[in-house]
């Protein structure tokens, strides 16, 4: 006995192919890439936070797995998702370093476009 596809029945089966076959584009072999970077104050190169994008790309360099994007702890090396979390824990015993810190910090958060930069770029002076 054969089964017969009503019009509702058929919508489902076609929905359904239509999600493996979106499901197959997704699971597409791709090549992890990673970019670590160096934003520098342009007065005071010695002000240095490090920043790292991390995404997945496929033989034909399509992005198929979008940016992550974090900047590492000044003293730990730890994830930290802002600028401002690179400072976190520390502090400089001179108040005149302190802004210089903070001025880097600004500038990281004001620019345009930052998570293309941290793509992108190896080292940045603000």
């Amino acid at each position: 006995m054969s089964a017969v596809l009503t019009p509702k029945k058929k919508e489902v089966k076609k929905q359904l192919e239509e999600e493996e076959e979106e499901e197959e584009e997704i699971e597409e072999e791709y090549h992890q890439m990673e970019n670590e970077m160096i934003f520098f104050l342009s007065e005071a190169p010695e002000y240095q936070i490090s920043a790292v994008a991390e995404w997945g790309e496929n033989a034909r360099g399509d992005v198929v797995v979008g940016a992550d994007t974090y900047f590492l702890h000044i003293l730990t090396g730890r994830r930290c998702e802002s600028a401002w979390g690179c400072l976190v824990g520390w502090s400089e015993p001179d108040e005149h370093a302190t802004e210089k810190w903070e001025t880097l910090c600004r500038r990281i958060e004001d620019l345009p476009n930052l998570e293309e930069i941290i793509c992108d770029e190896k080292r940045v002076g603000l």
